[in-house]
């Protein structure tokens, strides 16, 4: 049985295929994609599995979770400093490392690009989101969201509280805005406001309400 089978009976996805273009797609990027990726995310789509991690998406419905959005660069031009001035070590070189997915804490999930033309013999890397920890994974990413959705991997960042739960993925969906709420607090995509204050220098709580300094920054930010 292949490592998506095991994920979608694990965790079965919420409709059918996407059919997404990826040809257009790896030429936007400038580089190949992971065989195994393009099936995630063409059965999945944008979403979030067990309420914690977070994997970018082409159709991300920001561009703090879209995979050809401004994020994977950030953060690459974060590490570079991190590594320049000594802030943390980045133990691979940050020119190889492309961000596909973060959580809830304020880890990101990265492919290790090399080699650069065998996708589908890239590795995966979680940082610490406050802390000099890194764990390396050797395998795909369908393959490392598998181990650790059934425990069989524990990944030093991630708490074990993620288990408590049945291993579930939940579809994101754009943000939502009524004509005339009930109150003055409009239903948003809270994974999409953590993932742009995450990726914007602020301390973001792992659960639980949103600061309001947090909520009124990303929607002035985010404001048409």
């Amino acid at each position: 049985m292949t490592d998506l089978a095991t994920l979608t009976r694990l965790c079965p996805p919420p409709g059918q295929g996407m059919g997404i273009r990826w040809s257009t797609i790896e030429a936007d990027l400038g580089m190949p994609l992971p065989r195994d990726y393009k099936q995630l995310a063409d059965r999945y789509g944008p979403g979030t599995f067990n309420d914690y991690i977070h994997l970018f998406h082409p159709h991300g419905v920001t561009e703090f979770v879209n995979l050809t959005g401004p994020v994977p660069g950030r953060i690459r031009a974060q590490l570079r400093k991190d590594r320049d001035q000594g802030t943390h070590p980045v133990p691979h070189d940050p020119d190889q490392l492309f961000a596909c997915g973060s959580t809830d804490n304020g880890e990101y999930l990265f492919w290790i690009t090399d080699p650069a033309t065998d996708p589908d013999r890239w590795r995966i890397a979680v940082n610490e989101a406050r802390g000099p920890r890194w764990f390396t994974y050797d395998g795909t990413l369908t393959a490392f969201l598998v181990q650790v959705l059934t425990g069989q991997l524990q990944v030093p960042q991630f708490p074990r509280s993620i288990l408590d739960a049945p291993a579930r993925f939940t579809p994101s969906h754009p943000t939502l805005w009524k004509p005339e709420p009930p109150s003055d607090v409009q239903p948003v995509d809270t994974g999409a406001i953590r993932a742009w204050a995450r990726a914007n220098g602020y301390a973001v709580p792992l659960r639980g309400r949103i600061p309001p300094d947090i909520r009124g920054a990303w929607e002035r930010a985010n404001q048409p």
